[in-house]
Formats: structure tokens, sequence, C-alpha cells
């Protein structure tokens, strides 16, 4: 199993901290994300991870270097990383061929959360979160059986079962990575550069089975402002 960690966005919206520093390595109690999130990498079995860089690129290589508690990390630079995260997933399309985890550099999490979806049998897969605040920000996966049906802030299907919250980490197997492949070269092509990558993976819920794992109840926060700082600190931290 390889990771792909998306750690190139600007992340304008936590400005001025993020000015001249990257999101991903602002401190919560006393450590940046990125390192919590790749020694929890190395610690469920991860062999190789690839960050995908940009907004201060320097700092992150500084950080995580060609090893991580004996993983080995290499980098991937998109030069246009103030624009969408499609096109940073875009830019290591060639290292979609095997077992693959995606996930956003942004989170803080249980490690118990990425160890299930490592576990789990469904070759590809997301994390749902069903205890969820709708506020309109929140990537939503809706669920019909076993099944994500679709993946969309927006975008509400006929009917479903479940719905939760997106936690941001993806795992795909090697016979559905050509299909995202294909999906996130329509999405470049047919939008304007400033679309998320999760955009293919909806585009690819409706091509492909895209199984799911539910985390609801363990601790877990996506960091976009200053608020979500708080919180990691004074609510998510203590719970870990």
């Amino acid at each position: 199993m390889n990771a792909i960690v998306l750690a190139a966005g600007v992340g304008r919206r936590l400005a001025p901290l993020t000015d001249t520093t990257h999101k991903c390595l602002l401190p919560v109690g006393g450590r940046p994300l990125l390192a919590r999130m790749l020694e929890s990498l190395a610690s469920v079995g991860v062999e190789d991870t690839a960050l995908i860089v940009g907004h201060c690129a320097d700092q992150v290589q500084a950080l995580a270097g060609d090893r991580f508690h004996g993983m080995p990390v290499r980098y991937v630079h998109n030069p246009d990383y103030a624009r969408g995260s499609v096109l940073s997933l875009r830019a290591a399309r060639d290292l979609l061929g095997g077992p693959t985890l995606v996930m956003d550099a942004d989170v803080l999490f249980a490690r118990e959360i990425l160890a299930r979806l490592v576990r789990s049998a469904e070759p590809t897969a997301l994390l749902i979160d069903r205890g969820f605040a709708d506020t309109g920000e929140e990537e939503k996966a809706y669920v019909v059986g076993e099944r994500v049906v679709t993946l969309s802030k927006k975008v509400v299907p006929e009917r479903w079962d479940t719905v939760g919250e997106s936690v941001g980490f993806f795992k795909f197997g090697p016979s559905d990575a050509p299909e995202l492949v294909r999906m996130l070269d329509e999405v470049v092509a047919e939008g304007t550069g400033l679309e998320e990558y999760e955009d293919a993976i909806h585009r690819l819920s409706r091509r492909r089975r895209l199984g799911w794992v539910d985390v609801t109840g363990l601790p877990w926060t996506e960091i976009d402002f200053v608020e979500d700082l708080r919180r990691a600190e004074t609510d998510v931290l203590p719970r870990l």
C-alpha cells in the first residue's frame, strides 16, 4: 500500500497564518499536522508516500525528508498549486497504479480512522462520518447499501440510505485507478482548473463501485479556518 498526500495548496482561509507557512505544518499540541500524519501512515504499514507540494514546498520537504520513521518519502511538484486540488492529484497520476491511499494533508485524526480504511475489504473506498453537522462546506457521501453513489457538496441523489461527511481519505484499488485518472482528465478538460479532486471521485462513483467505511464517533477534524485549529487543540487532540 502506497500513499499520496496532497500538501500543495495555499490555504487562503487560514491567512495570515499560511502566508509564509503551509497549513499542514501548523502545530497542534506542539507538533506539525504533517508529522502526525506521516507517523500514522508509517504505523499502518504504508510502504511509500508521495507528497504533492507547491506552496512552501521547501518547508514541507525539510520536515519530511527522504524517509520518515523508516518510510520512504518522495515529492511531486504541482506548479499550479494556487488553483484547484484536481490539478494536484492529476500531477500524481503516474503513481496511481497499485493500491493507493489519497489523503488531504490538513486533517488531525485518530490513527484508528486510517487503520480502518487500510483494513477494509473494499479495494476502493472512502471514510464516512455520519455524525456531522451540515454547514454546506462539507463533502457529503451518499450511500445506497454498500456503495457510495454521490460525493459532493451540492449534488443530492434521488434516494439514499445513509449520508455522512467524507473525512478526505480515500483508498483506490489497482483496477479502479485507470478510471480515476480518466475522470481527473475529464474534470480538467471540461473545467477551469479550479475544481477539487473530489469532483473526479464523484464521477468515478457513478461508474465504478466505491465502498465506504464508517468512522462515526472517532475524533478528527479538517483544518480550514482558525476556529478549526482551536477545535483541534481543545476537542480533538485530547481524545487521540
